[in-house]
Order: C-alpha cells, then sequence, then structure tokens
C-alpha cells in the first residue's frame, strides 16, 4: 500500500474514532436513582407556586390566552430566533398529543436534563438549563399541580429549524458545555437565608436568566454577565439590566422591585410592557414572600453595565 493509501486509511480510522466518541459524548442524559429517590409524591397545592414562578401557561397556553383559559396548555406560541422558529409544544394531559401519558420520572427528565421519554434531546429553547437547578420535590409538586389540568386535544406545530440546528443529537454536546444544576452567583457565606431563596427562585424556576443575561454565538447565557440585559431574541428590542450597574436597577429599592413585580409599575410608575407583561403577572401571584426574596437577591447580586450594544438615539 502506497503512502497516500496509508494516510487515506488512517483519515478514515480517525474519523471513526472520532464519529464514535461524539456519538458516545452527545448521548442523552437521564436523572440518577438519587435524585429519583428525592421527587417524593408531590403536592399539587405547593405545585402551583412553582407553576407560577416557571412560568408554564405564559409559553404553553395559547397565544393571548386570558384567565381560566391561561391553564389549558395547548401550545402553539412561537419563539423566532436567528437559530430557527421555535414553537411550544402542548403539555396538557391529552396522553397523545400532551404529556398526560408521561410519569413523573419522565416529567423530572425534561425539567432537569432536558429530555423527552423517547429519549430525545429538548431544545434548550425550553428553559431547562434553568431548572435543572430545582429541586427534585418542586419538580413533583409542579408534576402533581400539572396532572390537575384540563387534557387538550389537538397537537402543536412543530419547530421550524435549518441545518444544522435540526440535528437533535448535537444539543448532547451543547449540554455538556452548558447544563449544569450548580448555581451561577455564588453568594457570600453571611447572605440571609431570604436572600438565598431570591437566588433558587431567580436562578432556577423563575428562569430569569434566560431572557435577562447577553447569550454567546452558541446560544449560551454568559454567566459573566449575569442579568446585565440583552438583545432580544426576537426582533431588535432589548431586555433590560437587572443588575444594580450603570443602566439597571441601582436607583430602585427592594420595595420598588417588590412593588412592581406585584403592581407591574416602575418607581417612575411606568407600566410593564411587552412579554414581561407575562412575567409580572406569575410573579403577581407569587406570595409576598417570594417577591421580596426575589428583590434582596437581585440587590445582592454584582453590579454589571448594560449586556447589550448601546442603543442610538431616534433621530
Amino acid at each position: 500500500m502506497g503512502l497516500l493509501g496509508k494516510l487515506a486509511g488512517a483519515a478514515l480510522i480517525l474519523a471513526g474514532v472520532g464519529a464514535a466518541a461524539g456519538w458516545f459524548l452527545s448521548a442523552p442524559e437521564r436523572i440518577d436513582a438519587d435524585v429519583l429517590a428525592e421527587l417524593g409524591p408531590g403536592d399539587a397545592a405547593r405545585g402551583e407556586r412553582i407553576f407560577n414562578a416557571s412560568g408554564c401557561a405564559s409559553c404553553h397556553a395559547r397565544p393571548k390566552a386570558e384567565g381560566e383559559a391561561r391553564l389549558e396548555l395547548a401550545g402553539g406560541v412561537e419563539l423566532k430566533t436567528a437559530f430557527g422558529v421555535f414553537v411550544a409544544p402542548n403539555i396538557s394531559q391529552d396522553p397523545v398529543d400532551g404529556i398526560g401519558a408521561w410519569s413523573l420520572e419522565d416529567f423530572a427528565n425534561a425539567m432537569l436534563k432536558g429530555v423527552s421519554p423517547s429519549g430525545e434531546h429538548l431544545y434548550p429553547a425550553f428553559p431547562y438549563t434553568s431548572y435543572a437547578r430545582m429541586r427534585p420535590s418542586d419538580v413533583a409538586d409542579l408534576y402533581a399541580f400539572m396532572k390537575s389540568l384540563p387534557a387538550v386535544s389537538g397537537e402543536a406545530p412543530e419547530s421550524r429549524l435549518s441545518f444544522p440546528f435540526n440535528l437533535r443529537r448535537g444539543i448532547g454536546l451543547w449540554k455538556r458545555l452548558y447544563l449544569s444544576d450548580e448555581p451561577v452567583i455564588e453568594l457570600a457565606a453571611d447572605a440571609s437565608e431570604q436572600i438565598r431563596a431570591g437566588q433558587y427562585l431567580v436562578e432556577g424556576p423563575g428562569h430569569c436568566g434566560e431572557c435577562h443575561t447577553p447569550r454567546s454565538f452558541t446560544g449560551a447565557a454568559d454567566k459573566s454577565r449575569w442579568l446585565a440585559g440583552a438583545t432580544a431574541a426576537e426582533g431588535d428590542g432589548i431586555v433590560p439590566n437587572i443588575t444594580s450597574g450603570e443602566g439597571g436597577i441601582g436607583d430602585w429599592s427592594e420595595g420598588d422591585i417588590v412593588a412592581y413585580l406585584e403592581t407591574g409599575f416602575t418607581p417612575e410608575f411606568d407600566s410593564v410592557g411587552g412579554t414581561m407583561v407575562e412575567v409580572q403577572q406569575n410573579m403577581a401571584r407569587l406570595t409576598p414572600e417570594d417577591r421580596a426574596a426575589i428583590a434582596a437577591y437581585l440587590k445582592a447580586i454584582p453590579p454589571l453595565p448594560n449586556g447589550y450594544p448601546p442603543r442610538k438615539p431616534a433621530n
């Protein structure tokens, strides 16, 4: 065999080894036995709080649904991004078109690992990168509450993504880099229990960083600029800086933040707008203690300048 033949053979072997390694490294990972044991039976009453904190209805209710219709989780909301159009699926209790046939273990794998019951990676437009920080018992409570919601028939349309983003297997490699259950911010050792409770709500079920943190070209949150504001996923708008840094909410008191989350009014009496309307309505359904904890955490995190490009003044 000539030199070229040997080189070609070596290249094929290396390509095969690389493909096998990639396939192995991109394999979906499920929750382990310890986490499964921590799930418990779940409590629907407690789960309603987690449902509101997690904003499930904001994405999975029908577009523009109001009142009790927000609990009909038929999906259909579209998120138009640079990677393509993600469509929120039906997560109602319909056993065919929704998740009514899912077990608690199935549900926990989706929430904490981003893996479907069939073993496919879920797209991180579903914010499991934040939900991964949730307590297993809260996941079980959420599952119990969702079992009490109506079944709605009708499958939501498929997401529309271009190559290579339509290849789900590659998400496994992305997860190895960016999926973690560790807290984003290392709080001071003497941080109060209230601040720690706020950290859990903001970094976990509340998934505030999914919108308020800039993203890299890979679509991952840039945790070095946590909650510093970002270019909106859709259109050319911005999501504001909610740290106490320049351009942020440094002049807001904890009471101002609590009032905003409860009423939708800023200290200047501007009203909440855009997609934050849904979020604020969810926050208003939490307890006063939860809103106070969120405010305490936001005032405790590092202040950062705006994480989005400067805006040119209008002519």
